[in-house]
């Protein structure tokens, strides 16, 4: 990073385990939702009590918890929105992520001790759409994933420079323009702007026009089908400085709904591309570890240009287990299996600040202390050799394979 101040790296959650995932790997803030109005509703993961538990265990920690609030709000929910917002701030949340217009008002009014944030659901694309949320009282705008650097840069030279910019820079985009999508309600009637969305624009679809069939449509398509609402997913890690510089101070990963294991590692890669504790090619390479969708960066470099893919996911690792025990003076660390391995087999240990460390399984025990060949079953607990120097939080992956 080129600026003097390095910009905050913000992680998703969507349940205490993700949210510390992201604070050991290196979060310094962490979004997660709330029991309403928030765009995940079918994996909701936080009451109001488990919200507060987070809020501490964040601020222990010396990091910040921010609530979504970014449903779109119908009026017969707008009466709640007050003493929402005052929930919130007792229980400790340092700011509302909120994309409603009427709800960022309403929640400003009933308590404006609360921060809130512009969610990118709502569509922030010029500096006098941030200059309005701004004089409503919003501290932050979340951009909108449309724009490119140099509107970024334009829109923070006209803006109030109390005005926090954030930005989307890795994850799962959506084909819809900032997220406002019909498609899941019309094909599944689930509401992806009310928190349910189908994903129907990841389903494998085949055009077909019967009226013109003296008209050709330039669509790629495999034998599964055409993905062509599909979108790849973001990675914007060599981007960092170019966006710092263009004015963004939040740096933000998509993926509540992703698996603790996935948090860790695309969180640990931002946290190194930050910190400038890695290479490019390092970053690169835990990035593509991790399962995701084709990369791209979005609209960040200019125009976007379609290209067909078979809609499958990738990575060159596989999730194993998880280190629930440090390494012990016996060279033994305790794991909670989530997938096969065996005495013998090369594994890498991934901890905070470093990329993964490849090591030898040199023998395993059960939790009895007998000695056994390897593992099978997902949730067993065992004791393994052979990791340097692994911490509790710490995950084991595998060469080869997806991911959970």
């Amino acid at each position: 990073m080129t600026r003097n101040r390095k910009p905050e790296l913000l992680a998703p959650a969507g349940d205490l385990a993700g949210l510390r995932a992201a604070l050991r790997f290196g979060a310094d803030a962490v979004y997660a939702g709330g029991p309403m109005l928030q765009l995940r509703a079918a994996s909701a993961g936080f009451t109001l009590d488990t919200l507060h538990e987070a809020a501490d265990i964040a601020h222990r920690a010396g990091k910040r918890l921010y609530v979504t609030v970014n449903s779109f709000v119908k009026s017969s929910e707008t009466r709640l929105l007050a003493s929402y917002a005052r929930e919130l701030h007792a229980l400790g949340a340092d700011a509302a992520i909120v994309s409603d217009l009427g709800a960022i008002a309403a929640m400003h009014e009933a308590c404006p001790a609360l921060d809130l944030h512009v969610s990118t659901q709502a569509n922030c694309m010029n500096d006098r759409a941030a200059s309005v949320y701004y004089a409503l009282g919003a501290k932050r705008v979340v951009l909108a994933r449309e724009l490119s650097l140099s509107e970024i840069r334009l829109l923070r030279t006209n803006t109030p420079p109390e005005l926090e910019l954030e930005a989307f820079v890795h994850g799962a985009m959506c084909m819809a323009y900032s997220g406002r999508c019909l498609l899941s309600a019309f094909l599944a009637d689930r509401s992806g702007n009310r928190g349910a969305c189908a994903q129907s624009c990841r389903w494998s679809y085949r055009l077909q026009e019967e009226k013109r069939p003296n008209e050709y449509y330039d669509i790629a398509e495999t034998k599964d089908g055409s993905y062509i609402l599909s979108s790849f997913d973001l990675n914007a890690s060599h981007l960092l400085g170019a966006l710092s510089e263009a004015g963004v101070c939040s740096f933000k990963l998509e993926g509540r709904m992703k698996s603790e294991f996935y948090i860790a590692g695309v969180t640990n890669a931002y946290r190194m591309a930050i910190d400038g504790t890695a290479a490019q090619d390092s970053i690169d390479a835990e990035l593509d570890a991790i399962s995701h969708r084709p990369y791209c960066t979005g609209f960040y470099e200019g125009s976007v240009r379609g290209e067909a893919w078979d809609g499958a996911y990738q990575s060159s690792c596989r999730y194993v287990g998880r280190v629930v025990g440090g390494t012990e003076a016996d060279g033994y660390c305790t794991v909670e299996a989530k997938n096969r391995f065996y005495v013998g087999e090369t594994l890498e240990l991934l901890s905070p600040g470093t990329p993964g460390r490849p090591f030898r399984i040199t023998s395993m025990r059960n939790e009895s202390g007998d000695p056994i060949d390897g593992v099978n079953c997902p949730r067993s607990i065992v004791r393994v050799a052979g990791a340097p120097c692994a911490g509790a939080g710490d995950f084991l992956r595998k060469r080869g394979g997806r991911d959970a």
